[in-house]
C-alpha cells in the first residue's frame, strides 16, 4: 500500500509531510522520556524484520491481487506506540530513498497511513483494551487480528481520501473505495494471522515484553536476547531468500487502481515538483524496485526475472542491504534519544 508521487498533489503531500514530521517529533519526545535500555537494540532488529517481511507479497486467493505485511501492529506491540512509529518511519524512508518503493512526495502519506492508525489508534484503543492485564492466547490472537484488520482498513481509506483531496479524477471516490476496502480486508486477515503468530512466539519467549500494564521505563530489567536474535535471523532468511517467492500479482493498491481506472499507474503530472523529486529518487535509489539498475543486470538474470520463484541476486542483496540500513537508522535513532535523555538527566543534577 505504498503510495507513489503520482497519486498525491504537492499540497496533500506537503501537508502529510508536516503531519508525519510532527508525529515523529512527538514520538521522539515520548520515547526519550519512557524508554528502557532494552528498547534500543529491539528497535533496530524489529525494523530489519519488518523491512524484510514487507518484501514478500502474498497472493489473495480468487482476486488476482496480492498484499504484503504492513507491520505497524507488530512494531507497536513489541516496542510501544512511540518507538513503533519511529521504526515504521525509518522503514518507509529507507524504502523510498534507496529502493524507490513509494514516492518521496508521498512519504508523509505512507508514514501516516501505515504508522499512525496502527501505533496511535489501534494499539491503545483496540489491542490494549482486549489484552488488558492478561496474556491468554485467545486474547492475544483476537487483539492482534482485529487491530490489524481495522488498522489496515483505515489506512486504505486514508489512501482513497488522499487521492480525492489531490483531485485525481481517474480515481473517483465511490469506485475507488469499493475496490480498496474489500481487497485490503483480505490482505488484513492474512496479516492478522502473521501478526498473531509473531505475538504468540514473543509471548512464549519473553512475556514481559508484552506486558501492557506498565510503561517500558517501569518494567523490571529482563533479557530480550532470544527475541532479538530470532527476529534478526528471520530478517536475514526472509530478505535474503524467501523474498524470491513474492507473488507476481499486483498489490492491493495497484489492483484497486486497475479496477477503478483501467490502469495500475497514473501519469505523473508535468510539474517541477514531481520532476525534481523523481530525479532525486533516481540518484538515491541504489537498488530500485529491489534489484540492480538496468545497466547492471546481466542478460541471464534479465531473462529469468519473470520466473517464479524469482531467484535473483539483486533481490537478495536488496533484502540484506535494506534490512541493514533500516537496522542502522532505527538503532541510531534509539541511541541518539538515549544519549539525549542521559544528557538532560545529567544537566538537572
Amino acid at each position: 500500500m505504498h503510495v507513489v508521487d503520482a497519486l498525491v498533489s504537492p499540497a496533500v503531500g506537503g501537508t502529510f509531510w508536516a503531519v508525519s514530521a510532527g508525529l515523529i517529533g512527538y514520538s521522539c519526545k515520548k520515547v526519550k522520556s519512557e524508554m528502557s535500555d532494552s528498547i534500543v537494540p529491539l528497535m533496530g532488529v524489529t525494523g530489519a524484520f519488518v523491512f524484510a517481511a514487507q518484501m514478500i507479497n502474498y497472493t489473495i486467493p480468487g482476486t488476482g491481487s496480492s498484499g504484503h505485511l504492513g507491520g505497524g501492529m507488530i512494531l507497536a506491540i513489541l516496542l510501544g506506540p512511540w518507538a513503533g512509529f519511529l521504526v515504521m518511519a525509518s522503514i518507509l524512508t529507507v524504502q523510498a530513498l534507496f529502493f524507490a518503493d513509494g514516492g518521496i512526495l508521498a512519504l508523509g502519506c505512507n508514514i501516516f497511513n501505515l504508522g499512525f492508525w496502527t501505533c496511535f489508534v489501534m494499539y491503545p484503543l483496540v489491542y490494549k483494551k482486549i489484552v488488558g492485564r492478561g496474556l491468554s492466547p485467545s486474547k492475544l490472537f483476537w487483539a492482534a487480528m482485529l487491530s490489524v484488520i481495522v488498522g489496515l482498513q483505515l489506512g486504505a481509506f486514508g489512501v482513497v481520501l488522499q487521492t480525492v483531496l489531490s483531485g485525481k479524477a481517474e480515481l473517483p471516490f465511490t469506485a475507488f473505495v469499493l475496490a480498496m476496502q474489500p481487497i485490503h480486508l483480505g490482505i488484513g486477515i492474512i496479516e492478522g494471522f502473521i501478526t498473531a503468530g509473531v505475538v504468540a512466539f514473543v509471548a512464549k519467549a519473553q512475556p514481559q515484553l508484552l506486558d501492557v500494564s506498565l510503561p517500558p521505563s517501569d518494567k523490571p530489567a529482563f533479557s530480550i536476547k532470544l527475541v532479538t536474535v530470532s527476529l534478526l535471523i528471520a530478517a536475514v532468511i526472509i530478505g535474503g531468500a524467501l523474498s524470491w517467492f513474492a507473488s507476481a500479482h499486483p498489490d492491493g493498491l495497484e489492483w484497486s487502481m486497475f479496477k477503478t481506472s483501467g490502469s495500475e499507474e497514473l501519469d505523473t503530472p508535468d510539474n517541477s515538483v514531481y520532476t525534481n523529486l523523481s530525479k532525486l529518487q533516481e540518484k538515491t535509489a541504489i537498488l530500485p524496485d529491489y534489484g540492480f539498475k538496468e545497466n547492471e543486470v546481466s542478460g541471464a538474470e534479465s531473462q529469468t526475472a519473470e520466473s517464479w520463484p524469482a531467484v535473483s541476486a539483486g533481490t537478495t542483496i536488496s533484502g540484506l542491504v535494506g534490512g541493514l540500513l533500516t537496522l542502522i537508522l532505527a538503532f541510531g535513532i534509539g541511541i541518539l534519544l538515549k544519549l539525549r535523555k542521559k544528557t538532560q538527566a545529567s544537566a538537572t543534577i
